[in-house]
């Protein structure tokens, strides 16, 4: 039995749906807080276990003939950490053979500018210091973060960001869920890494240019001060928390943080990732 956490988000249900292709449903296991939500995956004949990160309880119970578990990263929550390590608790508690969390592809740790980011280095310190067999997907920025990046009307505002001329190798949310799914169904556990990212980077000007290219409009990238786009920001309307979280997803990638290259995930999809242009031609309808 294969326990996924985070069920009914995009990337826990994209996981399941890539997982059932490969595997027969009674062998998958979904954590959720809202049973109602995951009436779809039950009628798919996915077992249903109820629970959340803050009841060691209900984990404990979730974990029940369990062999290998994916922990999916959870949100800004204050106790973030404490909640991951709910999870690792009870899968050990439980006798898991395997844990399997989904981590971030950052090139230095001692450096990140994102307080976000560091949880998931602490994160996965705690996992290997577990004694568990363990996967670790250090995935790279998701392309679907452009869409807020970049706001719905970038096609009449253009790109003003604190970015400097730092690259990305952005990969769809959808092609790291495909690849996990991938990884799951099979029998490797042999506490490895895989860092999926793209086999190559870009910048907010190659971002601009592929969005020139698909409206045929001409969109331009200037890079500014984080203060600037901080007034910018809340011009707009934008929260402080938001903005906050911005500029330090951007200084990471202005310092190179997001510059990683592997073909790890190529070889595990059996295929190229999708390019810039093509991610953006689906997020942005083009």
């Amino acid at each position: 039995m294969i326990l996924i956490t985070g069920a009914t988000g995009n990337l826990g249900s994209k996981i399941i749906e890539t997982m059932l292709v490969r595997i027969p449903a009674d062998r998958i296991a979904a954590l959720v807080r809202d049973e109602h939500k995951a009436a779809h995956l039950k009628e798919k004949g996915v077992n249903i276990r109820l629970g959340d990160y803050d009841d060691p309880e209900a984990l404990d119970k979730a974990m029940i003939g369990v062999e290998k578990v994916l922990l999916v990263s959870g949100g800004r929550a204050v106790n973030g950490l404490e909640q991951h390590q709910n999870v690792v608790d009870a899968a050990k508690k439980a006798g898991v053979k395997c844990i399997a969390y989904t981590s971030r592809c950052l090139t230095d740790r001692t450096t990140v500018a994102n307080d976000l980011m560091k949880r998931h280095f602490d994160t996965e310190d705690y996992i290997m210091a577990s004694g568990l067999n363990y996967i670790l997907f250090r995935n790279i920025l998701y392309m679907d973060t452009l869409t807020i990046f970049l706001g719905k009307n970038v096609l009449a505002t253009g790109i003003y960001l604190p970015a400097g001329e730092g690259e990305v190798s952005y990969v769809l949310r959808s092609d790291q869920a495909e690849a996990i799914g991938h990884v799951l169904a099979s029998d490797d556990c042999n506490s490895r890494v895989y860092q999926f990212t793209n086999s190559q980077t870009y910048s907010f000007y190659d971002v601009a240019k592929a969005l020139s290219q698909l409206s045929g409009k001409e969109i331009f990238y200037t890079p500014v001060d984080p203060g600037t786009f901080q007034n910018k920001a809340k011009e707009l309307g934008m929260a402080d928390f938001a903005v906050g979280m911005a500029i330090a997803f951007m200084t990471d990638i202005k310092n190179g943080q997001e510059a990683t290259v592997s073909d790890d995930l190529e070889k595990i999809l059996e295929r190229k990732p999708a390019t810039l242009t093509e991610g953006l031609k689906l997020l942005f309808n083009l």
